[in-house]
């Protein structure tokens, strides 16, 4: 039985979902609108400003599918009504970020610019040149966004420089000792 799946949604204020027969999941929300397919033996229902996920028998599929759907769900109701957002520091001497139009241009001491496009889904806005803020409705687009950028130069463990989380902890190394 899944624990996630049996949890009902609370409805946010503002926010409502529907369904089409093709099990097409729709959520409107103040910040935007958001739409996706349940997977199939997976069905919603509305209950007194909350929303359940309902799975059509308790086949391993569809047990592993239940909990699944409910978060994603979930996600899209708190996307479209709060949003999400991904803050990102850049370390390093000579390291900065801008952004140019759809683009995000980023000098991370490489031997030219990494220019990184803007999905349009996402707000990105750069402060100090080395605080970068991903905001957005879609979790996941605002996460993997955030991850590309990241991975162009992840934080090295012997001086930390790079492209880090806020508040990730980097585990330093010692550099080599000189013999005598």
């Amino acid at each position: 039985m899944s624990r996630v799946g049996q949890k009902p949604i609370s409805l946010p204020d503002k926010v409502s979902v529907s369904v089409n027969d093709a099990g097409a999941v729709t959520v409107e929300g103040p910040k935007g609108k958001l739409e996706w397919s349940l997977p199939e033996g997976i069905s919603l229902s509305h209950e007194d400003g909350a929303v359940r996920i309902n799975r059509k028998s308790d086949n391993r599929r569809y047990r592993a599918l239940h909990g699944t759907a409910r978060s994603l769900i979930n996600n899209m109701m708190q996307g479209v009504s709060e949003g999400f957002s991904k803050d990102l520091e850049i370390q390093g001497v000579g390291f900065r970020a801008t952004v140019k139009g759809k683009n995000l241009d980023l000098s991370l001491g490489k031997s030219h610019p990494i220019v990184h496009p803007i999905p349009e889904q996402l707000t990105v806005t750069v402060t100090d040149n080395t605080k970068i803020k991903v905001e957005g409705i879609d979790k996941q687009i605002v996460g993997q966004f955030a991850s590309d950028v990241r991975s162009y130069y992840p934080p090295e463990p012997y001086k930390g420089k790079g492209v880090r989380y806020v508040g990730e902890y980097v585990r330093r190394k010692a550099g080599k000792s000189v013999q005598k």
